[in-house]
């Protein structure tokens, strides 16, 4: 195996990602962090998208090698196209748009606000859209493409204190299915559905005494790190994936295998 097919953290490369433009959208912190700087060990030109200003602006030194971090909120249609415009001056059309920023509030259903519930579903579901119809675009036009969603177990079965969070996710399984059907050939749309992440967002919710009470709901007794979810990424975005589109693949430690994200 040549030097070329390993990365700098020693990991064989996946086929067909060396040199492709990868879009991670909230790429600053968690899942998005973890993914790009997987991306960017696969040897991919890894732009990130973030709200977070000031961890876009740290982003250089936690993934050296990031070709661009640039401020968008993906909520707002219109900081979406000019971001994109921005890639098509810069880099051209994107070969894989990761659609990871999502945003969560543990509250009970009778006490979400209008406010609160809008704002989610902006986010984690409008946000998506927004993102992958602006890049499907371009890939189109170029005759090929991969679009990933960071999706939830929440999407898949009912869960307390995150109906809204739940319904975005529902949405989100939904919409990539449906642009799985309307992409192909040129474009595969997978999802990948995580059950418990141990990243900052769940760390701002959860106390330790929640987390171990989560482990021992879990077959595998532990949350996943966001390193594993990012491997997932980085194989369906590969060559190996290549007939894998409409698919949503659970990361989860057994979680669904019984149920157990239905539970308190």
């Amino acid at each position: 195996m040549g030097s070329d097919e390993i990365s700098s953290g020693g990991i064989p490369r996946r086929p067909g990602l060396a040199g492709r433009l990868v879009i991670v959208t909230g790429g600053a912190s968690g899942i998005g962090l973890a993914t790009a700087r997987r991306f960017v060990a696969e040897g991919a030109r890894v732009v990130v998208l973030d709200r977070d200003e000031q961890a876009l602006a740290q982003l250089p030194g936690e993934v050296p090698g990031v070709a661009a971090a640039i401020p968008c909120d993906v909520s707002d249609p219109q900081q979406i196209e000019r971001a994109f415009a921005q890639l098509d001056e810069r880099f051209g059309p994107p070969g894989v748009l990761i659609a990871n920023a999502g945003i969560s509030i543990r509250h009970r259903f009778l006490d979400i606000t209008p406010d609160e519930w809008r704002r989610v579903m902006a986010v984690n579901l409008d946000g998506v859209f927004f993102c992958a119809r602006a890049a499907a675009r371009r890939m189109v036009g170029a005759g090929r493409g991969v679009i990933l969603v960071t999706a939830s177990t929440n999407g898949v079965v009912g869960h307390p204190f995150y109906a809204d969070y739940n319904a975005s996710k529902a949405g989100v399984i939904l919409l990539v299915r449906s642009m799985a059907l309307e992409l192909a050939p040129a474009v595969r749309v997978n999802a990948v559905a995580p059950g418990y992440v141990l990243t900052p967002m769940q760390r701002a919710e959860y106390t330790d005494e929640m987390l171990d009470a989560t482990n021992a709901k879990i077959p595998l007794r532990r949350h996943a790190t966001p390193e594993e979810v990012a491997a997932l990424f980085a194989y369906l975005a590969s060559d190996e994936a290549a007939y894998l589109t409409g698919a949503v693949i659970p990361i989860d430690g057994g979680e669904l295998a019984g149920g157990l994200a239905s539970h308190d």
